[in-house]
């Protein structure tokens, strides 16, 4: 699966182009499913927020880019639906639009639903994630990010889809700093990106390039 790992969306041309470029058609080609899962295992995320990603009045740009099609897919419904019915959703799409949250959520949603086995096999999809939707495909995302407090479960344990972590928000907020990057990605073991909102990182056949207009570091433990 080809990804696009964003802090803040589809925020600026550069990101943009690649987008296109990895969908191998315009944008008003492509059909889409939006992923809202993540928000809901986020103690800081309400109602109007998953709304804003579906609607596309979200302040990380991706639903509202102009799609030939836009559906939801929602993990949580998935285990209730028959197998064969949403397969067939996710051959019909070109892009996953993954939204952010927690990222253990998400990681629980994509592997109790099932698509976290559809995944590897799916070479010609294009994940594009905001956040902890870009988050997930890392072996670990650290403890820093860890809140969904209603699990009992601290295992910080992702997809490992990619072989490096994401610490997203460079600057957005006040604790997402140089200073606490570097003390994360020692305690995750694996190299780690430091974005910010105008930057991506895109991956091909398990080669990485960053893309971006802003800022951001490889930190190494």
């Amino acid at each position: 699966m080809k990804q696009l790992l964003t802090s803040g969306g589809i925020s600026n041309a550069t990101i943009k182009q690649a987008l296109i470029d990895l969908l191998g058609k315009p944008i008003s080609q492509a059909n889409a499913l939006c992923i809202p899962t993540a928000a809901y295992g986020h103690p800081e995320v309400k109602p109007d927020g998953v709304w804003r990603f579906i609607s596309g009045h979200s302040s990380a740009p991706m639903v509202d880019l102009g799609w030939q099609s836009v559906g939801v897919l929602e993990l949580t419904a998935l285990p209730t639906i028959a197998t064969d019915r949403w397969h067939q959703w996710i051959a019909d799409t070109d892009v996953l639009l993954v939204d952010g949250g927690d990222a253990v959520y998400l990681n629980y949603w994509l592997h109790r639903s099932g698509l976290a086995d559809l995944l590897p096999d799916l070479p010609d999809k294009l994940w594009a994630g905001v956040s902890a939707g870009s988050m997930v495909m890392a072996p670990r995302i650290g403890q820093f990010f860890v809140n969904w407090k209603a699990s009992t479960n601290t295992d910080d344990t992702t997809l490992g889809l990619v072989n490096f972590g994401i610490f997203p928000h460079w600057h957005l907020f006040p604790e997402n700093n140089l200073a606490n990057a570097q003390k994360w990605v020692k305690s995750i073991g694996i190299p780690g990106y430091l974005i910010d909102e105008q930057t991506a990182i895109q991956v091909v056949d398990h080669q990485t390039t960053v893309i971006s207009e802003g800022q951001w570091q490889l930190l190494k433990p």
